[in-house]
């Protein structure tokens, strides 16, 4: 299979995840204020979907710059993150209808907290001393900005427990960091060129 052949494939079941996010927004009965009230959490978790997606996708159309080679392990594993981010509007969903209940909450990490693929590209590889610099631990997932969101979201599902809002809001705080892509991917893609 050729790359652009997996990245399409990839752009469409990521559209197709956002649509159905957006779907679960119920328009409202009524024309006053108070009719919102019900909306604004399921509201609330779409904004944050939509935003974890729209990362994702970005990652994921980044890393697909620097693959030279779609091996067999590649498809499998960008299934397995396509599996999970697939999950995100059902999770979400029910954390918003629930009004972040304590059980539905802790599942929301799961559908954003899976591993990058390894790859066959230079960025996977890290070769060159230049590289190594900035490709410590070898493949994505070893960065210091992963390790602070695995903590963060290992923390926050505990958390959920006692206080589903915090563990929100510490989802949130995991999505502000990974706004901008890894800049791996920028430094490693401009020396190549």
């Amino acid at each position: 299979m050729t790359k652009s052949r997996l990245e399409a494939f990839s752009d469409g079941v990521i559209a197709v995840i956002i649509t159905i996010m957006v779907l679960e927004i119920k328009v409202p009965q009524g024309i006053d204020a108070m009719v919102l009230a019900p909306v604004v959490p399921v509201f609330l978790t779409y904004v944050v979907s939509f935003v974890f997606v729209g990362i994702y996708w970005n990652n994921h159309h980044h890393l697909f710059h620097a693959v030279h080679h779609v091996n067999g392990a590649t498809l499998r594993a960008n299934l397995h993150l396509l599996f999970w981010l697939a999950l995100a509007p059902f999770v979400t969903g029910w954390a918003g209808t629930s009004h972040f209940a304590t059980l539905p909450v802790p599942h929301t990490a799961r559908s954003y907290s899976e591993r990058p693929a390894r790859t066959t590209s230079s960025l996977a590889s890290c070769s060159g001393r230049t590289a190594r610099t900035h490709c410590r631990r070898g493949h994505s997932g070893g960065t210091l900005k992963g390790g602070i969101s695995m903590a963060i979201y290992v923390a926050a599902i505990v958390i959920a427990f006692v206080q589903p809002l915090v563990s929100c809001a510490l989802y949130v705080l995991v999505a502000a960091i990974w706004l901008c892509p890894d800049p791996r991917f920028e430094k490693l893609l401009s020396r190549e060129r």
